[in-house]
């Protein structure tokens, strides 16, 4: 595993992410749907974090599992979002492709760890 949280580049990726999406529904009014879209923004970091400082590589893929599933409900939530007039075609578009590789990038984690714990 990297030596700092902070070197790891599905961290920091996923870090400006949920800036992005933070700033970007900061004056939304739908309270509901702007929670739903930042906690699982949020989420995504966060458990990478959460599973990277647990130690142990079994527990470091499960979070990235996690996040992987966070990642997902963000892109379903930027497509709704589209689809409701809360944000432009074109930033939805930026947004969940980037989305898409931090979640090629967690699941090609995902596949180097497993591999190294199960041989």
């Amino acid at each position: 595993m990297a030596d700092a949280l902070e070197s790891l580049d599905v961290w920091k990726r996923s870090r400006r992410l949920t800036v992005h999406v933070y700033k970007l529904f900061a004056s939304c009014k739908d309270y509901g749907f702007k929670d739903q879209i930042t906690r699982a923004a949020v989420s995504i970091p966060s458990n990478i974090a959460e599973g990277f400082e647990r130690n142990s590589k079994k527990e470091f893929v499960n979070f990235l599992r996690i996040a992987k599933g966070s990642c997902a409900e963000l892109r379903t939530q930027l497509y709704i979002s589209e689809d409701i007039n809360l944000i432009d075609i074109e930033t939805a578009k930026i947004l969940q492709q980037e989305a898409l590789e931090i979640s090629k990038m967690l699941q090609g984690l995902i596949n180097r760890y497993k591999i190294k714990d199960n041989p």
